[in-house]
């Protein structure tokens, strides 16, 4: 790669860039992300180049190895551009034999499952309202190879960059990041042209720009994806962010468990570097900037920046009183700037487009877009980006095809552990930071999880609070102590041991550790446990008035019972892991109450439906 002097040379390569593809017929695009590779798409993609060899067509054809298409729930997925026509054919589900029908047939694929493409890229095409998703932060995820820069260079990357250093004073980036409305997507939603405004006031010899990377949300994989798919977009971002503030360093706190996202970043980084787009006098300037990784060990307190700043210093990674701020005292005292993989995603894209024509996407209080990690009981699991505002029904049912299997919808939970969950009367909810807080949810970092009829949501709050539990630093007493009290009282009602005063007493605990917690953790955790209260009253009161489950879940308050259908064929019996069934052939079964373990295996193994579960 060479090594780009000044910015009249990026731009010349660019565009030599452009015309080097002119003679393919075709680019077939496979998902290697992790949820691909895991899905067993390498054998795929050796099948596809193997084909393309065989077949003579290099130079024809166009193999790309790209990151997450969002497509996880048919995995393996291929897109298949006809570089004449200018169309994509989305394929999902794909084998490794359907390699010679991709490769010959192109777009006309014969036997493979089409997948309909339900988003647009903003970019490209303008806002269109017919279409859910807006692809933004997304752009470039599933259409480059992010181990190649040159990928990323052709994509307009480091464009946004170059147009900076060139003809931009730091307040003009300034200006432009506060009048695009852009708020925080790790969760909290702070303006981030305030919060590199306040960096950016402070008078100091050394300055610090941190990618907060560390994401521990139970089924959320958004930043996971950014990083393996488009991994240039996040340092270009950040060096701009340095630019604007007059920041010299900058840090990435990953997930040692992304493999596959470290090892992209090293990549990028070492690729950046040897093209002088990182480094010392970036393309000529004499504005230098330079990026390393620290591995989080998977906390999820480091996800708050004050505890990630903490853990960056070789320290335990607790939060601290605020103020101050990290933006006038972070990272070794210095003024630091903290934002998540998300927000600096958007950076360049708004820097190249301007702040009004992000404004056009969203809501007025929240521009631009969302990326959710669909997750839970839904139909189609995956990753989508949508427009703020944007109601949850059309994610669930639209987006989402609705809950697995048939099954009725219960309930989903934005935010994470810390977010509330929702009823199916709250689904014309639009996705806004002001109007799920006011539900009693959290717009968070991204994750959405889908319940159905069969989850009990006391069980819920329970397995959410056992997640704070763990991951709880310990320091404050309303979150060391307060939520072991709420969990003790959680398990007092799925065991059948609490009677009715106990709402009344997990309603104000609750409310304490909210107003009295020291970081947004401890302040959020009790959310799920508000939001089930509010919500499902009548479950909490099913499980203390009537000692039972309504949805079956909770063991302590199931009971399984033969009926007259059973035809004495023994087959529960010889399945039971305890015994607890006896009875003669071709005779009604009983199961001894008193040995029972509730494990359900009897009325897994039944043929006839002759055990009741209750």
């Amino acid at each position: 790669m060479q090594k780009f002097a000044n910015y009249s040379e990026l731009d010349s390569f660019r565009k030599g860039l452009s015309g080097i593809s002119s003679a393919l017929e075709r680019r077939i695009l496979v998902s290697m992300g992790t949820c691909g590779i895991a899905a067993g798409t390498a054998p795929i993609l050796e099948a596809i180049e193997k084909e393309v060899k065989t077949k003579s067509l290099e130079g024809k054809v166009e193999i790309v190895q790209t990151g997450c298409m969002g497509l996880c729930h048919s995995e393996p997925s291929i897109e298949v551009f006809d570089c004449a026509s200018k169309s994509s054919v989305f394929f999902g589900n794909v084998k490794p034999e359907n390699a010679e029908a991709i490769v010959l047939k192109g777009v006309k694929a014969a036997g493979l499952e089409k997948i309909d493409r339900t988003w647009h890229y903003p970019e490209d095409e303008g806002f269109m309202p017919d279409k859910l998703q807006a692809k933004l932060v997304l752009r470039n995820c599933g259409r480059i190879d992010p181990e190649r820069i040159e990928d990323y260079i052709r994509a307009d990357g480091y464009k946004a960059l170059s147009d900076t250093l060139q003809s931009r004073k730091p307040e003009d980036i300034l200006d432009i990041i506060t009048k695009s409305g852009l708020r925080g997507r790790g969760g909290g939603g702070f303006p981030t042209g305030k919060k590199w405004s306040f960096a950016a006031s402070q008078k100091s010899d050394v300055k610090y720009i941190i990618c907060n990377a560390d994401e521990g949300d139970p089924g959320a994989f958004m930043d996971r994806a950014v990083l393996e798919g488009d991994p240039h977009s996040v340092l270009e971002a950040m060096a701009i962010a340095a630019y604007a503030t007059g920041a010299t360093n900058g840090v990435i706190y990953v997930r040692a468990e992304y493999p596959l996202a470290v090892k992209r970043l090293l990549i990028a980084i070492s690729q950046a570097s040897e093209a002088g787009l990182l480094g010392r006098n970036i393309l000529g300037s004499k504005f230098s900037f330079e990026i390393e990784l620290k591995y989080g060990a998977g906390a999820f307190v480091c996800g708050e920046e004050t505890a990630l700043i903490h853990s960056v210093e070789g320290l335990r990674g607790e939060p601290s009183f605020k103020p101050p701020f990290p933006a006038v005292s972070g990272l070794w005292k210095k003024p630091t700037v903290v934002n998540n993989v998300e927000t600096f995603a958007n950076v360049c894209a708004i820097i190249r487009n301007g702040a009004d024509w992000f404004r056009k996407i969203g809501t007025e209080k929240a521009p631009g877009t969302k990326v959710f990690a669909l997750a839970g009981k839904i139909s189609k699991v995956g990753l989508i980006e949508v427009p703020m505002g944007i109601k949850l029904k059309e994610i669930i049912y639209t987006l989402g095809n609705g809950c697995k299997n048939g099954k009725k919808f219960k309930a989903v939970q934005t935010g994470g552990p810390s977010g509330g969950c929702l009823t199916s009367d709250r689904l014309d909810t639009p996705i806004e930071y002001e109007s799920l807080i006011a539900l009693g949810s959290m717009m968070g970092s991204g994750g959405m999880i889908v319940m159905d009829e069969d989850d009990c949501m006391v069980n819920v709050a329970k397995f959410f609070l056992e997640f704070t539990l763990d991951e709880s630093c310990g320091r404050c007493t309303p979150c060391r102590i307060g939520n072991k009290r709420l969990h003790e009282m959680l398990s007092d009602i799925c065991s059948g041991k609490a009677d009715v005063s106990i709402l009344t007493k997990m309603k104000t605990l609750s409310e304490v550790i909210k107003d009295t917690a020291l970081c947004g953790l401890g302040q959020t955790s009790p959310n799920p446990v508000l939001s089930t209260l509010s919500n499902y009253h009548d479950e909490y009161l099913a499980h203390i008035n009537e000692k039972r489950c309504p949805a079956g879940v909770c063991v302590k308050l199931l009971s399984f019972e033969i009926n007259d259908k059973c035809v004495g064929c023994t087959m529960c019996a010889r399945h039971c892991p305890v015994s607890c069934i006896s009875g003669e052939r071709k005779q009604k079964h009983v199961i001894d109450q008193s040995k029972c373990i509730k494990c359900g295996v009897c009325h897994e193994t039944c043929k006839f439906h002759a055990i009741d579960k209750r």
